[in-house]
């Protein structure tokens, strides 16, 4: 299998394990309390993490690279997980998947700023267009959207796409699950001490659906997704691969609806499939 291919099958699996990452959260957030959550999944994972980076003797990243191990960490380790935590609070899994459609926009937008990019001006075109899209959706949902939750979204896709694109860069670098385990070791400590501080009082009100969320988003959104997605990037290229993200919604609205029998409209989809096809024109005249 050459490098390209399988930079293509690794970053599929990324985005698959992605997929379920809101409709995890959703199940949790029905016990936990969406600090607990978001704390809790990072010490999980940084204690894994921690736990690889000892086993295979990797060597400490340079000073130079601790920034940006910072920006991750705060990126895709704390900012995105609590904002779309507390964001399921006010809306469904399948109403917050939508906004997940701006993610790639995202990391581009980012990309220009961090990397010096300057796309076509059909790029921005293509953007605003995705971007009215979703806006319009938010507002006219009626009884049925949430204000707070759509703008905790926002600022969910937001720094989201700040830590993919700085830890696409550092994937060059470092390696791909190299990244995201060390950005979860250097923010272990606060993590730990977040945890033990915020732990539900009563264990037993906890339900078994709680605790299966509570895993998957720990094991597979926090630390295993990002070891296959990192490894596609480095492996099939940044800009080619990073295009996968926009399966993403669909994937996960089928998995909302199935698994949490969550009402997946027309509007919904449509919508959905319109921030893709200008997601998609966007990424094509990037260069």
């Amino acid at each position: 299998m050459d490098k390209m291919t399988s930079g293509w099958i690794n970053g599929f699996v990324g985005m698959l394990i992605f997929s379920g990452s809101l409709p995890a959260t959703r199940v949790a957030v029905a016990d936990f309390d969406p600090v607990f959550l978001t704390v809790a999944r990072a010490t999980i994972a940084g204690l894994l993490g921690l736990a690889m980076l000892l086993a295979f003797r990797e060597k400490r990243p340079a000073k130079a690279d601790l920034m940006s191990l910072f920006v991750v960490a705060l990126g895709v380790v704390v900012g995105f997980p609590l904002l779309t935590a507390l964001a399921l609070r006010h809306v469904t899994s399948a109403h917050s998947i939508v906004f997940i459609g701006l993610l790639p926009l995202a990391t581009a937008i980012f990309g220009v700023l961090r990397g010096g990019e300057r796309p076509r001006p059909v790029f921005w075109i293509f953007s605003c267009l995705g971007s009215l899209f979703v806006v319009s959706f938010a507002l006219f949902q009626g009884v049925t959207a949430s204000l707070t939750g759509d703008l905790l979204m926002f600022a969910a896709v937001i720094v989201c796409g700040l830590g993919y694109a700085e830890g696409a860069q550092l994937s060059r670098r470092l390696g791909g699950w190299q990244v995201i385990s060390w950005a979860l070791v250097l923010s272990l400590p606060l993590m730990l001490l977040l945890t033990l501080y915020t732990m539900p009082h009563d264990w037993g009100s906890i339900r078994q659906g709680a605790w299966l969320g509570l895993a998957y988003v720990s094991l597979f959104s926090m630390l295993i997704g990002f070891i296959f997605w990192y490894r596609g990037l480095a492996q099939g290229g940044i800009a080619a691969v990073g295009q996968l993200q926009l399966l993403q919604p669909f994937f996960g609205l089928v998995l909302a609806a199935t698994l949490l029998h969550e009402t997946v409209g027309w509007s919904m989809i449509l919508v959905t499939m319109a921030v893709i096809l200008c997601v998609a024109g966007a990424k094509r005249f990037a260069r």
